[in-house]
């Protein structure tokens, strides 16, 4: 399903292992929470899974100070390459559930290189839980790591799910939970690309990043013939506790419905809320990398938003000298989300990557969502393997400790955005330059859509915070049914501006807002 996380996501060695004090939650206790083994007598004496025993463990955790989880490897595995850790392997056999007649089966991640977080996992079966044990049955170990005791110090550092959404003969992967608290997943004949994650805080803030932790994961085993599999976690940070529900359905789109209780330890002043990471190296709309024999390298190639007016943004991504922080002021947000909207392999010429390939992530809020902006970050980077975009939905107010708070949100991974739009759509930017010495920057914009079938050609409204816009013309593009935009930007002595299109008839826009930051 395309390379894996591990060489791309830097910032995991800040997430790391749990381990409760005793007697800090009565489940806790009762099931030997710390890393022991469970006993027999203790998982007789469990009590009943219910769909508000994470929220308990996460009030009752978010009362003390977070400690830091340590987890203690000897040689070779305290210090694993890329390579050693992919050496060591789980057994597809050992797959749970398999050979059960259902759906799903869940394959489990080795600790190991960037991923020294021990996990805790736990199935659910009829309300009763019971804890998964990594030993030597479920993992194989590969020659990359010579003279490896068979009695390896295994641990958890996440799973992945497995089910027949491409072939009803064949169980492919299409869930992946591993590492902070960072999640993927893919819909039908797609390859992993962008990620989410449970929490963003204090994302491009001094003093620093905060990685929040998902410490343990409950994965309630689905009947036969289930359409969704259901995965509770438990977050943890320095800042607040978590309790976080999905419901997981497969398909051309897989879709998650998540809920989500925070309970704050500190006042968190700079919180994002269905956070997304994704790459963009360079494409049509910014170039900055060159030698490349691919035309285009990205995850994602723009920010899609519907705010609470109805208007729909499009903003192509940037990969910049300058971090850049980018916010779209709203109310009540209907949707956003990091969109992969070029299919065409032709765009990438990667036999191996298959960026086309990539799933658009979509985030439709639950309720209202009050005042706040969607928060875009991209970050420079000469490399395909950082992810360097992150956009989520920031509140206006932070959020302060003493009470929950609660979010709820719907996720969709597929080809495109799953929402209905009759009206014109921006399928391409382009960018490049005018004159000998490349001064003055041309823009041009390709629409397609329902809007743009009459006969009458809409009009142009470009507009831009400084510099200087000329050569306004807009045509019919008869190969793509559409029609294409260009104009002319002089930036004059500005270092940064802010542009934008919308096309209008009779005065009516009838498309995208196209919205674009140039940078010199």
């Amino acid at each position: 399903m395309g390379r894996t996380g591990m060489d791309r996501r830097t910032v995991l060695r800040h997430a790391g292992a749990w381990a409760l004090a005793g007697g800090v939650l009565s489940l806790a206790a009762r099931l030997d929470w710390a890393r022991a083994e469970v006993t027999e007598e203790a998982q007789a004496n469990a009590p009943d899974f219910t769909a508000d025993t994470v929220k308990r463990i996460a009030a009752d955790l978010a009362a003390r100070p977070f400690s830091k989880p340590e987890a203690e490897l000897p040689e070779p595995f305290n210090k694993l390459s890329a390579e050693q850790y992919r050496d060591i392997r789980f057994r597809p056999e050992q797959a749970i559930w398999r050979d059960q007649h259902l759906d799903y089966e869940i394959q489990l991640f080795p600790l190991g290189y960037l991923y020294d977080v021990p996990v805790d996992i736990w199935l659910v079966e009829e309300g009763v839980p019971r804890k998964l044990k990594a030993d030597g049955t479920l993992f194989t170990i590969g020659p990359q790591i010579p003279n490896a005791p068979q009695e390896a110090p295994f641990g958890f550092s996440g799973f992945r799910v497995h089910g027949p959404i491409n072939r009803a003969d064949v169980m492919d992967e299409y869930v992946v939970f591993q590492g902070a608290t960072y999640f993927r997943a893919v819909g039908r004949d797609q390859r992993y690309g962008l990620s989410a994650r449970g929490l963003a805080i204090n994302t491009a803030k001094p003093p620093g990043e905060e990685f929040p932790i998902f410490r343990s994961f409950w994965i309630e085993k689905p009947a036969p013939g289930a359409p969704e599999i259901v995965v509770h976690a438990l977050l943890d940070s320095p800042s607040t506790t978590g309790a976080y529900r999905f419901v997981i359905r497969p398909g051309p789109f897989t879709v998650m419905d998540i809920d989500a209780t925070l309970y704050p330890r500190n006042e968190m002043p700079h919180v994002g809320l269905a956070p997304l990471t994704s790459m963009f190296l360079h494409g049509a709309a910014h170039r900055r990398v060159r030698n490349d024999y691919r035309s285009a390298v990205h995850d994602s190639e723009g920010l899609a938003i519907l705010n609470g007016n109805g208007e729909r943004i499009w903003r192509p991504l940037t990969n910049p000298k300058l971090l850049q922080v980018s916010a779209f002021v709203d109310k009540n947000p209907k949707g956003f989300g990091l969109v992969q909207r070029d299919r065409s392999f032709e765009s990438y010429e990667d036999l191996d990557a298959h960026y086309e390939r990539r799933p658009t992530a979509w985030v439709e809020p639950k309720g209202d969502w009050g005042e706040g902006y969607v928060e875009l970050i991209e970050i420079p980077t000469d490399e395909e393997i950082h992810d360097n975009i992150v956009a989520y939905w920031k509140p206006a107010k932070g959020i302060a400790p003493g009470k929950p708070h609660e979010f709820s949100y719907r996720l969709h991974w597929g080809d495109s955005i799953p929402v209905a739009w009759a009206g014109a759509r921006v399928r391409k930017t382009r960018r490049g330059s005018v004159g000998r010495k490349g001064e003055v920057v041309l823009f041009v914009l390709d629409f397609d859509g329902p809007a743009l079938k009459e006969p009458e050609l809409p009009v142009a409204q470009v507009s831009a915070s400084a510099g200087t816009i000329s050569n306004v013309v807009v045509r019919r593009h008869l190969e793509i049914e559409g029609i294409r935009c260009s104009f002319e930007l002089d930036p004059g002595s500005a270092d940064l501006i802010e542009l934008r299109v919308v096309l209008k008839r009779s005065e009516r826009v009838i498309s995208e807002s196209w919205l674009y930051r140039w940078t010199s």
